[in-house]
């Protein structure tokens, strides 16, 4: 079940929400598990199984090293046993099937036979639910937050269906507090309303009508270097408004609970850097590296040689996360290394003023970037650099041209004018904004535009602008909502990690 679906919103959304408020606060979270576990079941019945499974080990190892003490030899023994099970679940089911094709690929060299493993399928959202959870072991450990001994809010953190198959990753030590105190008010719910359909309509209205572009120029065989870029720039745009659109959804979701998570977007294509990059797109994938992966290595505390190391093994294992293909390495790659070069040359990863060299620049690192991480193998990713390079012929194919309608086009354009007018607005109104958001999960604040962090306060605009923005979100969802029913599936990209 996904959120762009008639299923979810005209079935398994009204249902729920009806027996969440007919309910009272005693049963609420039981029945925000038992719906998360319907939800994920609703893909295959049998990985739920292994879903309840980690969530029950990571609970009781949780216990131990609750118990263990914070910081002592024997509550670290426990700490390394969950961490290394948690990453040997993850490790043979998104692995597994990775590490036998390159085994097979260097024995095939020599002549010998390959060796023959059944294929593993990849449970649906895993790499979160496993992230989560070891989140979860090392602050205990850490003493950032009490071993719970509450098994039904544990696991409905783990399963919460809002967040459960791409994001945001998210912590117990800054949802504990909302599971047991939580608001639920009309403003609240209204802006969890608005939310969702702002992401609704990046997902379905944005995202869905530029994939063709990008499907399609990634699939040639032959691709001229305008249709190369082409497929670039509109991959880019996908990519963001399909995975920004999930976020929203999501946050809209658990606000209409009665949650606030964190923001995961905060204009990430306005950067100057690609520091400042890290600190605008999927925020809260950057900051558990940084928080659980980039310290755990030594962070910054030893030589310059040592931080400039950790700073690329963590992009490096942040690439790897995403998916079993050396793509995705070559991708973290790309981008520790110049988190590295820049971390070396002292950039400045807040800038308050906009300059439109470093940010072309900026921009198309990461457009680079980009074509990598949309390849299917290294073949098609030389495909698309060398046909992006050799300058020869910015024309289209007359297949481009008949394949292409005057509708994603438009789309295309209206993409980047809307990436234009957010980010550009969102800088001037607060240039410091590049940092992550300070508030924490829990705190009040209002309705953010487009995937952005900036809370647009229902006293900022007059009445009169707010109400007018409100009916065009309304309009533009009612109809992705019909567009949605006309076409016949609409998956989200970040279900593949």
């Amino acid at each position: 079940m996904v959120f762009s679906s008639n299923v979810f919103l005209f079935l398994f959304l009204p249902i729920f929400l009806g027996l969440y408020y007919l309910s009272g606060n005693r049963y609420r979270n039981l029945l925000l598990l038992v719906a998360s576990y319907i939800f994920y079941a609703w893909w295959r019945v049998d990985f739920l199984a292994l879903f309840a499974a980690v969530t029950v080990f990571n609970y009781w190892i949780g216990l131990r090293i609750g118990a263990a003490g914070v910081r002592t030899k024997a509550a670290q023994r426990w700490l390394i046993l969950g961490v290394v099970v948690d990453l040997c679940v993850l490790g043979y089911f998104k692995y597994a099937n990775f590490g036998v094709e390159s085994f097979n690929m260097v024995v095939s060299s020599f002549g010998m036979d390959p060796f023959v493993l059944t294929h593993i399928l990849l449970p649906i959202g895993i790499s979160f639910y496993v992230f989560e959870s070891i989140s979860y072991i090392i602050d205990v450990y850490r003493g950032d937050t009490p071993a719970t001994h509450n098994l039904i809010d544990f696991a409905a953190f783990v399963a919460i269906f809002p967040h459960l198959i791409a994001g945001p990753v998210l912590r117990f030590r800054d949802l504990v507090d909302q599971f047991n105190h939580r608001t639920h008010t009309v403003d609240k719910f209204a802006e969890g309303c608005t939310r969702f359909m702002q992401g609704f309509i990046m997902k379905v209205f944005i995202a869905d009508s530029v994939a063709p572009i990008a499907d399609h120029c990634f699939a040639l065989s032959d691709p001229t270097t305008g249709e190369a870029w082409l497929g670039a720039v509109a991959y880019t745009a996908q990519l963001y408004f399909d995975f920004a659109g999930y976020s929203s959804m999501a946050i809209g979701l658990g606000l209409m609970m009665g949650f606030r998570f964190m923001e995961n977007f905060n204009q990430p294509y306005i950067s100057q850097s690609i520091t400042e990059f890290w600190r605008r797109w999927h925020i809260s994938l950057s900051t558990w590296l940084r928080d659980y992966l980039y310290i755990s290595l030594g962070g910054n505390r030893g030589s310059t040689f040592q931080t400039y190391r950790n700073l690329f093994l963590t992009m490096l294992l942040g690439g790897l996360w995403h998916g079993a293909n050396f793509t995705y390495i070559i991708w973290g790659a790309w981008h520790g290394m110049w988190l590295a070069i820049e971390r070396a040359l002292g950039t400045d990863a807040a800038p308050r003023t906009i300059n439109p060299l470093k940010w072309a620049f900026t921009f198309l690192l990461v457009v680079l970037g980009w074509v990598i991480f949309r390849a299917e193998n290294l073949d098609v990713a030389w495909r698309m650099y060398s046909a992006m390079f050799e300058f020869s012929d910015w024309g289209l194919s007359e297949l481009t041209v008949a394949q292409l309608t005057s509708l994603q086009i438009a789309t295309l354009v209206l993409a980047y004018g809307v990436i234009a007018f957010f980010g550009i607005r969102q800088f001037y109104a607060n240039p410091l904004t590049s940092q992550a958001p300070k508030a924490k999960a829990g705190e009040e604040g209002g309705v953010a535009p487009l995937g952005g962090a900036t809370a647009v306060a229902a006293g900022v605009a007059p009445a009169y602008a707010v109400a007018l923005g409100r009916l065009l979100v309304l309009l533009l969802f009612v109809a992705s909502v019909l567009k949605l029913s006309a076409q016949s599936f609409s998956p989200f990209l970040y279900f593949q990690f």
